[in-house]
C-alpha cells in the first residue's frame, strides 16, 4: 500500500459526510479533484470502501473499519503537529466543545482565561439543546460536551466543575403565587412551564416529581431556558430553573423565587468526554487548567450564588 495522508484524509471526510461534494467543500476542494483522491484511496484495497446506489453514498462495513483507523492516524499527525508548536512554547491547534443551552452560562468564564494564555488555540464552541449534544459527543466531532446529565448509553469520563442550583420561580408578582411560601402538594395545581423532552433540567425536574408522587400541571414546553423565562416573567405560568440564568432577572424584579420544601435541586456541571477518544494536547491542555483553576473561577463569578 502506497497511500497518502491527502487521500486518508479525503476518504475519512467522505466517510464522515457520506457525499464527496460536502467533503470536498470542507477540503477547499474540487469535487472532480476530490473524487480522484478517493479512488486512488480505493484502489489500494481489494475490498469496496463504500457503495453508491443511485445518488446516495454508503460506507461498507469495511470502509467503516478503514475510517475508524483513519481517525486515529490523522489524530496522531495533528498531534505531531501541536507537540512541535508546543515545544517552541506555542499552544496550537483546535479546540471543540459541545454545551447544553443553559451552560451558555458557565462556558465563557472556563474558556476566557485559557484562550487568554494560548492566544493561537481556535475554538469551536456549539450550544444546542442536550440530544445535540450528545450526539455530537457519540459522533466524535468533539473533544468535550458540558451537561449536567451524564449519557447512560456511552463509557464517558467525565470532571466536575461546579454545582448547578435549580429553583422554583414566578413572575415578581405573579397571579398563580397566593403565599410566600409553597407546600409540596400545591405544585399539583401550579400551571409549570417545562424544557422540551430530552433535556437535563427537564429529567432533573420529572425526577424530583417523581419521587415525591407529584403530578404536575404542565402548561407549555419550551425548547430553550430564555423562552421560559420569558414565559415566567409574562405570567403565564412557573418553572424550575437553573439560578445561573436568572441573575439579572432577580435583580431587576422581574422573577422571584418561590420557597418550596425539597427545593433547590443540586446538579454538578461536568464536562463529559467519551473514553475512547485520544484527546489531543490542545483538549489536554484545557482539562488541566480547568481543574487547576475550578475554584478561583467560581469565585470569581459565580459564588453570587450562594445568597439564594
Amino acid at each position: 500500500m502506497n497511500f497518502t495522508l491527502h487521500q486518508l484524509k479525503v476518504f475519512s471526510e467522505v466517510a464522515h459526510f457520506k457525499s464527496i461534494t460536502k467533503a470536498a467543500e470542507a477540503l477547499n476542494m474540487t469535487q472532480p479533484a476530490a473524487s480522484i483522491q478517493l479512488k486512488n484511496f480505493q484502489d489500494q484495497f481489494d475490498i469496496p470502501l463504500y457503495d453508491v446506489i443511485g445518488r446516495q453514498l454508503y460506507i461498507t462495513e469495511f470502509g467503516k473499519e478503514i475510517y475508524n483507523v483513519a481517525q486515529d492516524i490523522l489524530n496522531q499527525v495533528s498531534s505531531i503537529n501541536y507537540k512541535t508548536e508546543a515545544f517552541k512554547g506555542l499552544l496550537t491547534g483546535k479546540l471543540s466543545i459541545s454545551v447544553v443551552s443553559t451552560g451558555n452560562y458557565v462556558m465563557p468564564y472556563f474558556l476566557k482565561g485559557f484562550l487568554q494564555k494560548h492566544p493561537n488555540v481556535e475554538l469551536m464552541l456549539d450550544v444546542s439543546n442536550k440530544t445535540q449534544v450528545i450526539k455530537d459527543l457519540e459522533d466524535n466531532l468533539v473533544d468535550f460536551s458540558l451537561v449536567t446529565v451524564s449519557p447512560q448509553h456511552l463509557k464517558v469520563h467525565q470532571q466536575a466543575i461546579m454545582g448547578n442550583k435549580l429553583h422554583l420561580v414566578s413572575a415578581y408578582n405573579s397571579r398563580h403565587i397566593s403565599k410566600s411560601k409553597l407546600n409540596i402538594n400545591q405544585l399539583n395545581d401550579l400551571p409549570l412551564i417545562f424544557r422540551e423532552e430530552g433535556s437535563g433540567t427537564r429529567f432533573t425536574m420529572q425526577e424530583f416529581f417523581k419521587d415525591l408522587n407529584i403530578k404536575p400541571k404542565i402548561q407549555l414546553e419550551l425548547s430553550t431556558h430564555e423562552a421560559i423565562i420569558q414565559a415566567v416573567v409574562a405570567d403565564i405560568g412557573v418553572s424550575i430553573v437553573s439560578l445561573l440564568g436568572i441573575k439579572n432577572e432577580l435583580e431587576q424584579k422581574d422573577l422571584k423565587i418561590v420557597p418550596v420544601k425539597g427545593l433547590p435541586l443540586i446538579s454538578e456541571w461536568k464536562l463529559i468526554w467519551l473514553q475512547s477518544k485520544t484527546l489531543s494536547p490542545v483538549a489536554l491542555a484545557f482539562l488541566a487548567y480547568v481543574r487547576h483553576n475550578q475554584q478561583d473561577i467560581y469565585h470569581s463569578y459565580f459564588s453570587w450564588q450562594e445568597k439564594y
